[in-house]
């Protein structure tokens, strides 16, 4: 396996382009005006605007969201001082982290100097091109001057992620591990083993949360930092303490705290036992701990644990700080990064790992269901809420402390900024949300005997979403929700088979009867069928019991479709019933119809399926503009296909001229509105921007949807049935957590409308 990882990663690095970060024009370049306005001659008002006033360089140029990464390679991670470009991987990747967890640009800038002064020179010379500087792997002590010297000199954010990104991470642990074993900080015992640069500053910044300097006892490679120490610098001269022992063990005794910045294995098991009742143990050497997780967790069941290692709870890893901290800074001009903000970075860190966990962040980590306690004491780096909470903390504190030179009047529409920066914007999302809590339906969810179900249940039911209700084998459903820890207490479960008495499936069977009584169905029938899922869920929606059923989570779309088709049927205005998508991306949603239920409709049909999906999508609160789909554009090709398409939208115009909606066009057409004011000026669809899209065909809509969903990597809505007398809605077989959350808001907006 190492041999293969080691490979993998010189391809990662070497194959195609090589590196890891590249440059990418943020302005058109196609036509030599574009190139006119990008250079000569049209930099040239730019260049005096900032030449009178320089605070216009953030305005038209990249500085205020650009930061360098700056190193002179002597302390690259484990690797020691292995010289500037040998660290230049590290310095990209870290440009790669910075980009894609805060969309921060980087430009990696190694540096062959090892003197000071003439580092410092360097740096300050190149500081105007820059909104913040990270500085990366310079060893101690020469670390701590070059930094305090910049951040003098430089009124720009200067961050020496080596020593804060780690403290502000362990801090945020440190907070929660106190909150779990009752302890106060102030009167916390510490023992720091390590008094490098992270050591350091992650006593200082425990200091600042309120530990007591007396309380804490600093070691490094030779020992206890005491009195009886010669020749010790400046920087460890500020933890020496007047105590009568000199090893790590004597240290430990009675002790609440371990900061390991050390070496492997210099924690014994027998240091471990003698530390006191529920011991925090920050075990952070890398790749191999101070103590293992295992040799911890099975010398002490009260430990609350966390190493650097990923395949450990509790990973202390500074890209949870460090791109958030530089984006809030960056984000109100900060002249620097002070305690002020690490301490609100630490408390926004903390906060967040004690609130409910994402799916998303279960499933990359292989959990099911991951909860504040021991085990989770930081968030993890997974997680999509990080850039909207510590990146707000930090600006806030930057705001509060002084240092900002640009303020934030409204905090929300700049965490809906930072969303959009990261793509995790979804207007859509947010509404259904808002309405859903609005006015909470009942929901019932069969094949509840599925994990998948239960968590889903258990979102929307804390959030206050939906009021769910659990179809399916009882005994099965409470042995999950046992096992997995949900909470779920107050949920209403209903056994498939034993969960109606015999006079309601009677009367629930009568009713059935009577429906279908005309088209095959018999007594004997009806009443067995009310054993059934699918037939009992239905049949409590069509008599009130509940407000919406949603199905199909363990079986194919027929034999979901038909019992709801049998029990509730059709609208009485609706002829037929259709499927639709929602499809999310970062510019905004799209509608799609028929996607699964009409296999080759006619115009008529077309015709009403376009009302359908036009009357949901306003139920989105979303004025639909629709696009009529074929091969043709207007007339361009006489065919069957297209010419009824083209009858569909004639009638559409005479009989609903309320409507936006043209065609029949192509897709490629409807979507660019550059393109169609070109060629298709006289379109109803010209200055509009299209969110609707009506296909020719069952064919068409099905590949397109799942081709977008697989391709493109959106975000899938659906199945969604209109039509329908009462809400029930098909789910695709197998659907995640977050699939079936949104399905479930879906069927509580319909039940709403």
């Amino acid at each position: 396996m190492d041999k293969l990882f080691r490979k993998d990663a010189f391809n990662y690095h070497a194959l195609g382009r090589p590196g890891k970060i590249e440059v990418i024009p943020t302005k058109p370049y196609s036509t030599q005006r574009d190139l006119s306005l990008a250079y000569t001659p049209g930099v040239a008002d730019p260049c005096l605007a900032i030449d009178k006033n320089k605070d216009d360089v953030y305005k038209y140029t990249a500085k205020g969201n650009l930061v360098a990464v700056i190193s002179n390679g002597t302390a690259v991670l484990g690797l020691g001082n292995i010289g500037p470009l040998a660290g230049k991987p590290v310095m990209e990747g870290k440009g790669l982290l910075f980009k894609v967890f805060a969309d921060v640009d980087v430009f990696d800038i190694e540096v062959d100097e090892t003197d000071v002064d003439k580092f410092i020179q360097t740096v300050k010379a190149i500081s105007p091109t820059f909104g913040g500087i990270n500085l990366e792997d310079i060893k101690a002590p020469e670390c701590f001057e070059i930094e305090d010297r910049l951040k003098k000199e430089l009124d720009i954010p200067v961050m020496h992620d080596d020593q804060h990104g780690t403290a502000i991470i362990t801090a945020a642990g440190l907070l929660n591990a106190l909150k779990i074993n009752g302890k106060k900080i102030e009167n916390l015992k510490i023992v720091v083993n390590g008094a490098g640069a992270a050591a350091v500053s992650c006593t200082k910044l425990y200091m600042a949360l309120g530990a007591k300097p007396e309380n804490i006892i600093m070691l490094d490679s030779r020992g206890v930092l005491n009195k009886k120490r010669k020749g010790l610098n400046s920087i460890k001269q500020q933890f020496v303490r007047d105590v009568p022992f000199d090893t790590l063990e004597e240290a430990l005794k009675g002790a609440d705290m371990f900061l390991g910045l050390s070496v492997a294995g210099v924690l014994k098991r027998e240091y471990l036992l003698s530390m006191a009742d529920h011991p925090i143990v920050f075990a952070l050497a890398n790749p191999v701990p101070e103590i293992s997780y295992e040799e911890a967790t099975s010398t002490r069941s009260d430990v609350i644990m966390a190493t650097g290692r990923s395949d450990y709870p509790n990973q202390i890893n500074n890209v949870l700080g460090f791109p958030f901290i530089f984006r809030g800074a960056l984000d109100v001009r900060a002249s620097e990064i002070n305690d002020h903000m690490k301490l609100a970075a630490s408390r926004a860190l903390a906060e967040l790992a004690q609130e409910p966990v994402p799916e998303e962040v279960n499933l990359a980590f292989h959990i099911q269901n991951l909860k504040f306690g021991k085990d989770y004491i930081i968030p993890k780096p997974t997680d999509p809420r990080l850039i909207e909470r510590v990146a707000p903390a930090v600006a806030k504190a930057a705001i509060e402390s002084g240092v900002a030179r640009k303020t934030i009047e409204d905090w929300a529409k700049y965490r809906e900024e930072l969303r959009k920066r990261m793509g995790l914007s979804n207007p859509l999302k947010r509404r259904m949300k808002v309405s859903c809590r609005r006015n909470p339906k009942k929901v019932i969810l069969s094949d509840a005997e599925h994990y998948n179900i239960l968590k889903a249940a258990e979102i929307v039911y804390n959030e206050k979403l939906a009021i769910p209700i659990l179809l399916g084998d009882a005994k099965s459903i409470k042995r999950l929700i046992k096992e997995n820890e949900l909470e779920l207490d107050g949920v209403k479960i209903i056994d498939s088979k034993t969960g109606l008495s015999q006079k309601q499936r009677e009367k629930f069977a009568d009713i059935l009867f009577e429906k279908r009584k005309r088209r095959g169905m018999t007594k004997a029938a009806a009443l067995e069928l009310m054993k059934t899922s699918n037939y009992v869920g239905t049949m409590l929606v069509e008599t009130g019991y509940a407000d919406a059923f949603l199905a199909g989570f363990a079986r194919n779309y027929p034999d979901t479709v038909r019992p709801a088709l049998q029990v509730i049927g059709r609208k009485p205005d609706s002829s037929i019933v259709s499927g639709m998508y929602i499809i999310t991306t970062k510019e905004g949603s799209y509608f799609l119809a028929d996607t699964t239920v009409n296999v080759n409709p006619t115009a008529e049909q077309l015709v009403e399926i376009t009302l359908q999906t036009a009357k949901a999508a306003k139920h989105f609160n979303i004025t639909p503009v629709i696009a009529m789909l074929s091969f043709s554009n207007f007339g361009s090709v006489n065919c069957e296909e297209a010419n009824k398409v083209k009858k569909a939208v004639e009638i559409l115009h005479n009989e609903h001229p309320e409507l936006k909606v043209d065609g029949e066009i192509q897709a490629n057409i409807a979507l660019d509105q550059d393109l169609m004011a070109e060629s298709f000026p006289f379109s109803k669809l010209v200055g509009t921007e299209v969110n609707t899209l009506i296909f020719p065909n069952l064919s068409a809509a099905n590949i397109s949807y799942k081709l977008l969903q697989k391709v493109g990597n959106f975000e899938i809505i659906g199945p969604i049935l209109n039509g329908m007398n009462k809400p029930v809605h098909v789910l695709q077989m197998g659907s995640s957590v977050n699939e079936l959350v949104n399905m479930i808001m879906v069927a509580v907006i319909d039940a709403q409308k």
